[in-house]
């Protein structure tokens, strides 16, 4: 009897990644390619098909394909179009279209934040909750939010952007054009800008001091951390006391059972987990306190954003059919 597996495409500004998933949350087969931000989707998908089906003859003898789901930036699930993208030359563009001209099965789309909630629902650290959020720190600040079970979209398909709540409505610029937005604190490049203000307002010695903003990222800060650099520590501190503040608000929406942690930043575990808890909890409604835990994710690191793609299409399945993992 063969495996039914779905095709999961994670498209970043960079390189999009694919893989073959099964209903359990096993990768079987995944690979990458440059997504040439510069060109259009059409080209994306041209190139990408013929890689796909190399990658499927390697199991198609022991699988059958079932869905494809796709997580990519400013994507909307309702309409199936990604609108837009800052580090796409895209605009607005159908891609649930483009794709079933190559696969004849059911396919979905959504922001890779909502991709990443699904993942974490079915494979990873939420599995079995029906009420949380997940947090992507990464270049920015993605979130996707769960309620009852289901992924928020709002009525246009644009919910739950978190990072984009206003922290200090003068405060630093953001890629959206506004002032404060939660993510120039609270993403990989928040801690950045962080360490740079803090380097400027201080004599401290630091080992970032020579470091250029172009070259710094935040493992180099969370390395610094961990050996006892006081500087990098205040940005973690920082960091985790902004997040926690906006955290608590969300909290006061939607109730949820867990936050959960993704991506680069949360890679740094409790250096960033503790802070951001403690801002939390100081700031929550009291109904709220010592009721929400903050977790890292459950996802394997090397193919999350696969495994977040592949789950939107098996989430679907599993509404369609009715059945359960």
């Amino acid at each position: 009897m063969k495996t039914n597996v779905t095709l999961g495409i994670d498209v970043g500004g960079t390189n999009t990644a694919f893989g073959f998933v099964d209903i359990n949350g096993k990768c079987l087969k995944e690979s990458s390619l440059p997504t040439k931000a510069n060109n259009s989707a059409a080209d994306l998908f041209a190139r990408l098909n013929p890689e796909i089906d190399k990658l499927y003859d390697t199991i198609s003898n022991r699988c059958v394909l079932k869905g494809v789901g796709i997580g990519a930036p400013n994507a909307n699930y309702y309409r199936g179009t990604v609108e837009n993208p800052p580090n796409l030359r895209w605009g607005i563009i159908n891609v649930v279209e483009i794709i079933k001209q190559y696969y004849d099965v059911p396919a979905a789309i959504t922001n890779d934040a909502n991709a990443s909630a699904i993942g974490e629902m079915l494979f990873g650290a939420a599995k079995g909750m029906k009420n949380f959020i997940v947090i992507t720190l990464g270049t920015g600040l993605g979130s996707g939010v769960v309620v009852d079970g289901k992924l928020v979209y709002g009525s246009d398909g644009f919910a739950g952007e978190i990072g984009h709540t206003v922290y200090d409505p003068n405060g630093r610029l953001c890629g959206c054009g506004r002032k404060g937005c939660l993510e120039t604190y609270a993403s990989a490049t928040g801690i950045k800008r962080t360490v740079m203000d803090l380097l400027a307002n201080s004599n401290h010695d630091s080992p970032l001091r020579n470091v250029s903003f172009n070259d710094l990222d935040s493992k180099m800060i969370y390395s610094a951390a961990l050996a006892g650099d006081q500087l990098s520590k205040e940005a973690f501190e920082f960091t985790g006391k902004v997040l926690g503040l906006k955290l608590a608000d969300a909290v006061a929406v939607t109730s949820p059972e867990a936050i959960i942690l993704f991506g680069g930043l949360a890679l740094a575990g409790n250096m960033i987990i503790e802070p951001t808890k403690k801002s939390m909890e100081e700031n929550l409604f009291h109904v709220f306190q010592n009721k929400v835990k903050i977790l890292q994710s459950g996802l394997p690191e090397g193919n999350s954003a696969v495994l977040g793609a592949s789950a939107l299409i098996w989430n679907e399945i599993i509404k369609t059919d009715k059945i359960s993992i």
